[in-house]
């Protein structure tokens, strides 16, 4: 009678270490770590524009830059396409730059996913475009 009751308490405790290590015996997750921060070069290409003018292709060069890297212009995520670690492009309007004004240019790398999505994104530092 003690072999059984000394069994069954070896495999209750069994169960409970499992069961607090993650589940059923299951140590492992699937999902994506966030990526690092990234970090914008001034000066952005252009780093100027005069306000009124025609849309353009705002290039922003730096460092640390992933595929899901999202460019902000005046704090608004705008559709960013990745080119390389070193490059984001997107299309600014006419309408972003019909007034004069300073506007602040980040990058934002992605947040982690599955497992990992307790990681936030990232944010680069901020450089200046400027509507004249």
């Amino acid at each position: 009678m003690k072999t059984i009751l000394s069994l069954l308490t070896a495999i209750v405790l069994l169960t409970l270490f499992t069961l607090g290590c993650g589940g059923y015996g299951s140590g492992s997750g699937s999902g994506s770590m966030a990526a690092g921060a990234p970090s914008v070069a001034n000066p952005l290409v252009p780093n100027t524009a005069t306000a009124g003018s025609a849309a353009f292709t705002l290039t922003v060069n730096g460092s640390g830059f992933v595929n899901g890297s999202v460019i902000y212009w005046n704090s608004t995520a705008r559709t960013t396409r990745f080119m390389t670690s070193g490059q984001l492009i997107t299309s600014i309007s006419a309408a972003d730059i019909a007034t004069a004004g300073s506007v602040p240019v980040f990058v934002r790398n992605p947040g982690g996913t599955g497992i990992y999505s307790n990681q936030s994104g990232q944010n680069s530092n901020a450089v200046t475009f400027t509507v004249q």
